[in-house]
């Protein structure tokens, strides 16, 4: 069964190196899960941290207003948790204290009517790191166009 893609933060692959990822859940209002489902959200600017009492929330993600709802709509950018494992909790909280390193919400998804979030735990890319990984995705779609001329 496939997954489809609601957001997704390419963004993010450029500025980190991810050493780990995982799925997690997002506790929604019932006017973000249709708002989600129809129009979308964005979450370039998205990044996650814990509250002092060791729940993790994403920020900055942007679920625009539900064209259909009444008084009742949610805020746009309001702060939602994220419902993981505690052991999972843990080991963010952990690597999170460690300097430089973020977690960041990489993609938003359907499955099976479920709204996921896959979080990314990252450590910042220096200058010469981003030059690297461009040099390297050039030099790989070189290899793939000059596979594909010689099959032919």
């Amino acid at each position: 069964m496939s997954n489809k893609s609601i957001a997704r933060n390419k963004k993010a692959f450029h500025e980190y190196s991810f050493i780990e990822k995982m799925e997690s859940g997002i506790q929604l209002l019932g006017t973000e899960v249709k708002s989600l489902k129809t129009r979308g959200g964005s979450i370039l600017e998205s990044y996650a941290k814990f509250n002092k009492s060791g729940e993790l929330f994403v920020y900055q993600m942007n679920i625009p207003q539900y064209t259909f709802a009444n008084r009742e709509n949610h805020d746009p950018v309001r702060p939602r948790k994220l419902l993981l494992h505690k052991r999972e909790l843990l080991k963010l909280k952990r690597f999170q204290e460690q300097q430089g390193f973020v977690i960041v919400p990489l993609n938003v998804y359907l499955k099976r009517g479920i709204i996921k979030v896959e979080i990314g735990l990252g450590k910042g890319k220096k200058l010469f790191d981003k030059r690297e990984s461009i040099k390297k995705r050039i030099s790989d779609r070189h290899i793939q166009r000059s596979l594909k001329t010689r099959s032919k």
